[in-house]
């Protein structure tokens, strides 16, 4: 019974190890780093790392896939339907919850990016 658990909880703890994607992100200067700078980059940090929103937004994709990949695993003639629609939530909660997570990781570092920008510091990428 404990095997059958561990994939259906193995989504949610990929998404609760890219929770912070992105806000950790050390952009690259033109130029030297002023006196401000790593005070104003932990406090864009923690800006983009207290996007909720983002979090809320990986869960849905992960729950979409796996909805998806239930009803796909359902019409696979190769299984029993509940190992089929079993199968399939996993892996569509997986490819969900991992295109959510890169997209959230990938929007938490543009915040940070334009952050230091907006604080007036000379930051290419």
């Amino acid at each position: 019974m404990t095997m059958k658990v561990f994939p259906a909880l193995l989504p949610l703890v990929l998404l609760a190890a890219c929770a912070d994607g992105g806000s950790n992100y050390s952009p690259i200067l033109d130029g030297p780093a002023g006196p401000a700078y790593a005070g104003d980059l932990a406090e864009c940090r923690a800006l983009a790392r207290n996007q909720k929103q983002f979090d809320q937004e990986t869960l849905g994709a992960a729950v979409l896939g796996a909805g998806v990949g239930a009803l796909l695993g359902l019409a696979d003639d190769d299984s029993s339907d509940l190992e089929g629609a079993a199968g399939g939530a996993v892996v569509g909660g997986l490819a969900g919850g991992a295109a959510g997570g890169i997209n959230a990781a990938d929007r938490r570092q543009a915040i940070v990016i334009e952050c230091l920008r907006g604080r007036g510091h000379r930051v290419v990428g």
